[in-house]
């Protein structure tokens, strides 16, 4: 029995998460019998295009998905819930966004891939926000009022039609994602096709698939690079769509930009002649021992990684997992890149230590802006830097020495204070791990 038949003969009582997607036009009204109980609720890929005038009567909402819709407008009736707090209405036709729609609880706004060319002043009304997602719309400017939103952590901004960043922006004491490529602000947001080999797609055996993101599906495959010599990779074949990072070739641009460090993944060469005129990357294979750190949020924890029940590091893996991205992140600012997603589930470790920083889905292009800004940037990251690092330490096994111990949570508090002015740039981040890192008691 389908969900809706379930949901309409009231076998659905007293249920805390409905998913409905059965190609609506309507808006069911036995969802208002589940008021009483209803959390979240899921009406994606639908032909939605209105919610009820008395939607407000699902007063214990605190999660709505509506992507994949028809709606034009955000619905005025959102702010009728009291404790919606994340709000979900990508891929679909928005051009206005009423503040009413805004609630108090807000906590996580999702409006990618839509048609919005300006949000309104009373945004900056909702202190709580962390998450806010705007890619692919047709954004020039942010209301200056969102300088007042000091909890906000991640922003997505990419794909837009911004031509500078608001200098408010770097102000804010919690940032700590940011993405904003694919604006006319990045003039050159690709990096020259002739820094990488072109390598020809049928020179390669496209065996099983490893994975697969927003952004492309990454498949094993093996590389003819002459009449004898064959070598193991992977492949990215990406899909062409907006995702909400941003636009696909801003992430292709970013990872050959990135160049060779021992901490990133290797890119060999891009494709050339696919069948389909598909874009991809022929990259460094991983070894199988190698796993992400944890897992990304959840609606609950919003902006924090979610790690697996009793994960514990020594602190001698903790001092080299921090060294091994602060030398990453260093790499990267200094050839004008913004990773953008600096986040323990982006990153791949074995479990001694060794880690990989990957996705760069959420990359910009840092070259060429004002030299403050520049800084500033990097400072941001830092933050996020800061977050991982708070995170590690949680999770450190005892005992440790202490010393070591309180010197990387000095650090931490370094890189997380809430003048972004007053944090260290990643050059000296690194030097300080690379200090604790020589230390025996670091292990």
């Amino acid at each position: 029995m389908d969900t809706l038949t379930l949901l309409r003969t009231g076998k659905l009582a007293g249920t805390r998460r409905l998913n409905l997607a059965c190609d609506l036009r309507e808006f069911p009204q036995e969802i208002f019998d589940l008021a009483d109980t209803l959390e979240i609720l899921d009406l994606s890929d639908n032909e939605l295009s209105a919610l009820p005038a008395d939607f407000g009567r699902l007063h214990k909402l605190r999660v709505l998905f509506c992507s994949n819709n028809q709606f034009t407008e955000l619905p005025a009736v959102l702010g009728q819930c009291p404790q919606l707090s994340m709000i979900g209405f990508k891929a679909n036709r928005i051009r206005h966004v009423p503040a009413a729609a805004l609630t108090p609880a807000l906590r996580w706004l999702i409006l990618t891939d839509n048609r919005i060319s300006e949000l309104p002043a009373e945004l900056g009304q909702c202190t709580r926000l962390q998450k806010l997602m705007l890619a692919g719309n047709r954004l020039q400017t942010l209301p200056e009022s969102l300088a007042a939103c000091t909890q906000l952590e991640l922003l997505r901004i990419s794909a837009n039609e911004f031509s500078a960043l608001p200098d408010w922006l770097f102000s804010l004491p919690r940032l700590a994602w940011l993405a904003y490529a694919g604006n006319p602000l990045c003039a050159d947001d690709a990096a020259p096709a002739d820094d990488i080999p072109h390598i020809d797609w049928h020179d390669l055996d496209i065996c099983q698939q490893l994975g697969e993101g927003a952004s492309g599906v990454i498949h094993r495959a093996v590389w003819q690079l002459g009449p004898v010599e064959r070598t193991d990779v992977a492949v990215k074949l990406f899909k062409g769509a907006l995702t909400s990072d941003g636009l696909p070739h801003s992430e292709m641009a970013a990872c050959i930009g990135a160049g060779l460090h021992s901490n990133l993944i290797a890119v060999h060469g891009r494709i050339n002649n696919h069948p389909e005129g598909k874009s991809g990357l022929i990259m460094e294979l991983i070894a199988t021992d190698f796993h992400n750190l944890a897992g990304p949020p959840n609606l609950d924890s919003c902006t924090r990684d979610i790690y697996a029940a009793g994960t514990a590091f020594s602190l001698g893996a903790i001092v080299r997992i921090a060294h091994a991205i602060a030398s990453a992140a260093c790499h990267l600012h200094a050839r004008g890149i913004l990773h953008g997603d600096l986040y323990a589930h982006n990153i791949l470790h074995n479990g001694a230590g060794d880690c990989l920083l990957g996705d760069f889905g959420a990359a910009s292009f840092i070259a060429g802006t004002d030299p403050a800004h520049e800084q500033a940037l990097q400072r941001i990251e830092v933050r996020a830097f800061a977050c991982l690092l708070a995170e590690l330490l949680t999770r450190c096994e005892l005992p440790a020495d202490p010393a070591a111990l309180s010197a990387l949570g000095e650090l931490q508090q370094h890189c997380d204070h809430c003048d972004s002015e007053a944090r260290p740039l990643f050059t000296e981040i690194k030097q300080t791990l690379m200090k604790l890192r020589a230390s025996p008691a670091a292990g």
